[in-house]
């Protein structure tokens, strides 16, 4: 027998302090769908909601927006900003 298959069960068991994966229920994109809102410079209050405290705009990863739909927010969050309807620095 190789050395790998000879494990005693005691092996085989997590170590007394491991913890169980943690489980991320799958987020859904909330521009996709037939009711959902459409992107546009101008909704300056749906814009927002991606913004962070200091005027960054928030990852994807966070927001659960699609990549597509995310590259389509930063831009219109950029039009926004040009058009000085959004802040590019929120200062305390």
């Amino acid at each position: 027998m190789s050395e790998s298959t000879d494990l005693t069960p005691a092996a085989r068991r997590p170590a007394v302090g491991a913890r169980r994966p943690f489980y991320r229920r799958k987020k859904s994109c909330p521009f996709s769908g037939p009711q959902a809102p459409k992107i546009d410079y101008k909704d300056v209050r749906l814009l927002s909601r991606f913004l962070s405290e200091r005027g960054k705009i928030v990852p994807s990863r966070i927001t659960a927006v699609s990549g597509k739909k995310q590259r389509e927010l930063a831009q219109a969050i950029k039009r926004a900003r040009f058009l000085a309807l959004l802040p590019y620095v929120i200062n305390d």
